[in-house]
């Protein structure tokens, strides 16, 4: 019993038809999704609840009554076998066809012909055989055995021979693009150096079990995710999250999966199993992100679907009405026959999907996870971005910004910050860590805390009280300075108010140059979301010439918010990073969740996971997602407009069938390289 399975599979040479595969089955009773990846050569299927057996050999059933001649194994195919038989087709075939054409022997055109095209006629055959028409493999093969029958076996052999010529580099490029954007995610670590009972030992990581402990040399790179127990070193973690600063690593520090220890030997308690560690979350991210298709991807699908039909049907009218009024039967033929080999739409099924693929990926390897390429599409259109403020655009951490004495107490101003730091260092309230960088020589006795006011404690012979204007309330201590803001620490010594403390969350240093770059990149509304009062809210909104905010917000009411404001504004990416953030990161069009200290929930309800704490990433993104969105328009407009250029020409028997051969394969190895040039692109400030 199951509820997943991935197939290996041989023969699924049409990019069309694996997309007509992947929704077919997706429309089968009991699939929750089906994906089908061309450029891996691979189906998966997840049903809504544990199946037999049967219930999945029926799916492969379905899938090869669409492609008849379709080989499913749960192996794993090798593509270099395959690529050298390829090679020595070639070979044999271009020799047949020299020979014919220096030796002027047109017979030799035949086998020339068979050899590069008899895997062509074959898949033809039975799939017509299965009521399968409309396909690749039938147009090539009706269009050249057309050709034979009017006695052009040059043309027809030529055209067998470049396809094949077209379909090896194309392969290999589809391959190569894949390989390269899994390549800057070479994440993970197939063995683990496990220490038991005093030895060392290699194993496959995925054996590790939680609790165990590992030991990673330097050089080498973290199988699983862990805290180290022995020794410090300093770590790359730039295939995580893009920063290409080390990163110093000591005894009791949480470590990751994917990074690299660069210096020392570290020892390491593992605190995830290897399917669950952060650079296998990763890589299931990015391969799975193809199963969420952007709008353009959908539409070259359907267009597919009714382009090819009426192409054919279109060569069939060109071929019947001009030659009943002509009588030139074998003039229109072969323009027709052109017509048939140009119909293919692989150049855009294959290269549209690569690209947002390409894009997912270059967007990895700076640490950015989309999940999808409709998310990737989505983001390139946005125009209004609206961010939660606490941890996201400041860092959500307190700092001293000044101390104001009341005039009540004797006591001088650094014996009150002293007496202020040796109380704070007992608490754990956040506001608390304000007072880290003071001096704090004394020792704290007597300690009360009053969740959600403050703490008093007896402090060098005095009895010291640090809170807001609740405590102080509570403790009947009147105050000098009724300040409400809870950013606003007061501090009394025997139940006199001697000071307040201003705190202030810090912004983050790259937030202003952000906002500056985004404007740049046509997000003309940017807008902020915040828990805090009205004061923080204004301070940080006006620092940074936010277009508006909102303050005081609880979680649901941020949601509210944000609808709102998707009403006069749809096009909306939402930026957070905590779990008060997770309605409204679900809720946007677009969810990014911001930051390595991100909550589970804002991680698993964004559509977007930015794993470092630099706001500039947000810049990258954005760049990347245009640039991709510029990309997948450029394949488009290629593709259908040199099909539609040598369709005219074809019909008006200017176009050659190796004119139309290019017009097919040739394009395709264009359009899937143009897809690539995503990764090669450098995202400079």
């Amino acid at each position: 019993m199951a509820d997943k399975c991935i197939w290996n599979v041989q023969n699924l040479d049409c990019a069309a038809c694996a997309a007509t595969i992947e929704e077919n089955l997706n429309k089968v009773e009991g699939v929750k999704r089906a994906r089908v990846d061309y450029a891996k050569k691979q189906i998966h299927v997840q049903s809504t609840d544990d199946r037999d057996d049967a219930f999945f050999q029926s799916l492969i059933a379905e899938a090869k009554r669409v492609e008849p001649a379709l080989k499913v194994s749960s192996q794993p195919h090798q593509g270099k076998h395959t690529s050298m038989r390829m090679l020595i087709r070639i070979a044999f075939s271009a020799l047949f066809f020299a020979l014919a054409f220096f030796l002027e022997i047109p017979l030799l055109y035949i086998p020339s012909y068979l050899i590069a095209g008899y895997s062509v006629l074959i898949k033809a055959g039975t799939n017509l055989l299965h009521g399968k028409v409309f396909d690749e493999n039938f147009l090539m093969s009706i269009a050249t055995l057309g050709a034979l029958a009017i006695r052009e076996t040059g043309e027809a052999s030529a055209v067998m021979l470049l396809y094949l010529i077209g379909e090896f580099f194309q392969d290999r490029a589809v391959q190569k693009s894949r390989n390269a954007v899994m390549g800057v995610l070479d994440l993970r670590a197939d063995q683990a150096r496990i220490i038991s009972e005093g030895k060392l030992e290699m194993v496959a990581s995925e054996s590790v079990t939680v609790g165990s402990i590992i030991r990673v040399l330097a050089g080498e790179k973290i199988p699983l995710d862990g805290v180290i127990i022995r020794g410090s070193s300093t770590l790359n973690m730039q295939s995580l999250t893009g920063e290409s600063l080390p990163q110093n690593a000591e005894e009791g520090e949480t470590v990751l999966s994917g990074s690299v220890n660069l210096t020392g030997v570290i020892d390491i308690q593992t605190t995830r199993a290897y399917e669950d560690s952060t650079a296998t979350k990763i890589l299931r991210l990015v391969e799975e992100s193809s199963s969420k298709k952007a709008h353009s991807e959908q539409f070259i699908t359907t267009f597919a679907r009714y382009y090819t039909p009426f192409v054919v049907f279109f060569a069939l009218a060109l071929t019947v009405i001009p030659s009943l009024i002509t009588g030139s039967w074998e003039t229109w033929i072969y323009r027709s026959l052109v017509f048939l080999v140009v119909s293919c739409p692989c150049a855009l099924v294959i290269s549209v999907p690569l690209s947002y693929f390409a894009g997912i990926g270059k967007s990895a390897s700076n640490g950015i996870l989309v999940k999808g390429g409709n998310y990737l599409e989505a983001l390139s259109t946005i125009d209004t971005m609206v961010f939660d403020k606490t941890g996201t655009l400041t860092h959500g951490s307190f700092s001293l910004e000044k101390m104001i004495p009341t005039g009540k107490s004797s006591l001088d101003e650094p014996y009150l910050e002293k007496l202020a730091a040796s109380l704070e260092r007992q608490s754990n309230h956040p506001l608390a860590r304000a007072f880290d960088t003071l001096a704090s020589p004394f020792e704290a006795s007597n300690i009360q805390e009053i969740a959600g006011k403050g703490i008093s404690a007896l402090i060098d012979g005095k009895q010291v009280t640090a809170g807001n204007a609740a405590l102080f309330a509570f403790k009947a201590i009147p105050l000098s300075l009724n300040d409400e803001d809870e950013g606003t620490i007061h501090l009394a010594v025997d139940d006199i108010h001697a000071a307040s403390f201003i705190l202030k969350d810090t912004l983050r240093a790259d937030a202003k140059q952000l906002m500056g770059a985004l404007r740049k990149l046509g997000i003309r509304q940017l807008l902020m979301l915040s828990g805090d009062k009205e004061q923080h809210a204004k301070a940080i909104a006006t620092e940074l010439g936010l277009d508006g905010y909102h303050a005081g917000l609880l979680p649901d009411q941020k949601q509210e918010h944000l609808a709102e404001i998707e009403k006069s504004n749809p096009h909306i990416a939402y930026v957070g990073d905590g779990m008060n953030d997770a309605p409204s990161l679900a809720a946007s069009r677009v969810g990014i969740a911001m930051g390595s200290k991100a909550s589970d929930a804002a991680i698993e309800s964004a559509d977007i996971v930015i794993l470092s704490e630099e706001l500039s990433k947000l810049e990258k993104l954005v760049m990347i997602s245009k640039r991709t969105s510029r990309i997948v328009k450029q394949n488009i407009a290629f593709a259908l407009g040199v099909k539609a250029v040598v369709l005219v020409l074809g019909a008006l028997g200017y176009a050659s069938m190796a004119l139309a051969v290019f017009a097919d394969t040739g394009v395709t190895i264009i359009a899937v390289f143009n897809a690539l040039r995503i990764l090669l692109i450098r995202l400079s400030r």
